[in-house]
């Protein structure tokens, strides 16, 4: 074999393979396989004793059409990229993290871990381009929601929906249009950013600091004017978020909740009963927005799934609701103000049937209200 991964011309949806040498030439280092990565636009490696290399494409797990790799041969790969002490640390403790860059803007995540007596290896590559809203099929409010200069932007969703990669784009707005100083905390890092207008500084838990607590706690000592939190884990991460907006800065982050009113209720869930009338205020006087995203399958195969979101703005109508603990009728909030750039999730599968871009079967199954959603389609308004 050769030391260059490379894609088969015959590999099938897509397959990759090492290319054959002349004669019996050294075995490809782990550059080659994270060449690869970038190369068939894969976001995983994953390496596992014994066992052929796979990639991860589009969600899928692909098999690399190469040899499978001993133990001997991943250990060798690993050594390749780790210092005497990062080695020690992995034999003394079974595991470890690492951020390994190739160049400026390919980066990986790495772990490195220990199973069955055997040594296995997960890459996550560090994506060096951030999609824009066109490309991502985001609706034009998030342009809007983005040219705030204070408050807080909470994407809610379950994991996988596609929440990071709308921040992502959120923050590359910024990037190119102002100059500020960004400071990201996430867990991974997922996008690369590359200075433009503004100056970022992007910290990884486990790598650049020790925990979401203690980084969001060092936040404010740290100049920001723009905060990206990866998530809302803890009442003390959501405490500095409110108070970081509260103090004039523009606060990012996630928070899992199954619709934009009921990210609400999932916060208030994190503080006791008696506080809840203090994070209503909090609230209703720094949300800028709450985008709530589900990512469905489309009907072009070329694009796979497309985001149906639900996006409640600021409004005196929200900001009393939120007051006075009816997070139940917000819903009906953001469809009766629908005009000022609030979206309605049954509204936009409606529209995204009508326009042929996923199927009404699939609207369906996404929809927190089938029944509505029917009627919805067949053209009566249930407003």
């Amino acid at each position: 074999m050769s030391d260059k991964t490379t894609i088969s011309e015959d590999a099938p949806n897509p397959a990759l393979a090492v290319t054959a040498g002349e004669g019996r030439a050294k075995k490809p280092g782990l550059h080659s396989f994270l060449k690869t990565v970038g190369s068939v636009n894969a976001s995983d490696l994953h390496l596992k004793a014994d066992t052929v290399p796979r990639v991860r494409i589009g969600g899928d797990l692909k098999t690399l059409k190469t040899e499978a790799l001993s133990n001997d041969d991943i250990e060798r790969l690993v050594e390749e990229i780790l210092t005497p002490a990062q080695l020690d640390e992995y034999r003394a403790r079974g595991s470890l993290d690492l951020a390994y860059a190739m160049n400026r803007t390919e980066r990986f995540r790495i772990n490195i871990f220990r199973q069955r007596g055997y040594t296995s290896l997960a890459a996550r590559r560090i994506n060096p381009r951030i999609p824009n809203y066109a490309e991502l099929h985001l609706p034009p409010v998030l342009h809007k929601i983005a040219e705030v200069e204070q408050g807080l932007i909470l994407l809610s969703g379950i994991t996988g929906s596609g929440k990071s990669t709308t921040i992502a784009a959120m923050i590359e707005q910024i990037n190119a249009s102002r100059a500020v100083h960004i400071v990201t905390v996430e867990d991974p890092i997922e996008y690369s950013y590359v200075d433009k207008k503004a100056f970022i500084n992007q910290r990884e838990v486990g790598i650049d600091c020790e925990s979401y607590e203690l980084a969001v706690r060092s936040l404010m000592r740290e100049d920001p004017d723009v905060i990206v939190i990866g998530e809302m884990r803890d009442r003390n991460t959501l405490q500095a978020a409110i108070q970081a907006a509260e103090t004039g800065h523009l606060v990012f982050s996630t928070i899992h909740a199954s619709s934009a009113p009921g990210a609400i209720t999932r916060i208030l869930e994190l503080f006791p009963q008696d506080q809840h009338t203090q994070i209503r205020q909090a609230l209703s006087a720094n949300l800028q927005a709450i985008i709530y995203q589900k990512l469905v399958p489309c009907l072009d195969t070329k694009i796979k799934r497309v985001p149906v979101v639900e996006v409640m703005l600021q409004s005196p109508s929200v900001r009393k609701f939120i007051q006075e603990g009816r997070e139940d009728e917000l819903t009906s909030v953001i469809r009766n103000e629908r005009g000022t750039g609030m979206i309605d999730f049954n509204d936009m599968l409606a529209e995204l049937v009508q326009k042929e871009i996923i199927a009404s079967k699939e609207a369906l199954l996404a929809s927190p209200n089938p029944d509505e959603l029917r009627m919805r389609m067949k053209g009566i308004n249930t407003s």
